[in-house]
């Protein structure tokens, strides 16, 4: 049975993805992240990030290329501080961002976010984003390249 404080951290998940990547609200991000929130997946990388500083770039970067990038929770459980989330991100590639010329074209973003929680505040943020998924649709990989390289029996 989940408990008043995990449905409370789930609650806060739910709001962060509603409001800050749906409605734009880059303002709260600070409000709901703890200032030296470490998030790791964000880029290609394992590296943690600390601080919010990373993750608006990133958040401003994702939003400039897909203005109307829209988060579908589809899953979300809670166990003590941590809320797991499935989610689909999905938008159109409107925007130069990252080096990459706007293409026009739709892309379908699946994702999978681990949250800790304490205090009310985002304090911990492990992020499995589809980067390679992304980039193949807006065109920036080669099609068939992913593939090509992961079933394409070696000597």
């Amino acid at each position: 049975m989940t408990s008043s404080v995990e449905n409370e951290n789930k609650a806060l998940v739910r709001r962060w993805f509603e409001e800050v990547w749906n409605q734009g609200r880059a303002e709260l991000i600070d409000a709901l992240s703890a200032p030296d929130v470490a998030t790791t997946g964000l880029d290609e990388g394992t590296a943690e990030h600390r601080g919010v500083g990373p993750f608006r770039i990133f958040y401003d970067n994702l939003r400039t290329a897909l203005p109307d990038l829209h988060v579908t929770v589809d899953d979300i459980l809670a166990e003590g501080d941590k809320v797991a989330v499935r989610l689909t991100a999905i938008g159109t590639h409107k925007q130069e961002a990252m080096g990459l010329r706007a293409t026009g074209r739709r892309v379908t973003i699946p994702a999978i976010v681990i949250v800790r929680v304490a205090n009310g505040k985002v304090v911990q943020a492990w992020n499995s984003i589809d980067h390679l998924g992304l980039l193949k649709q807006i065109g920036a990989l080669p099609e068939g390249a992913i593939r090509e390289n992961l079933f394409t029996t070696r000597a």
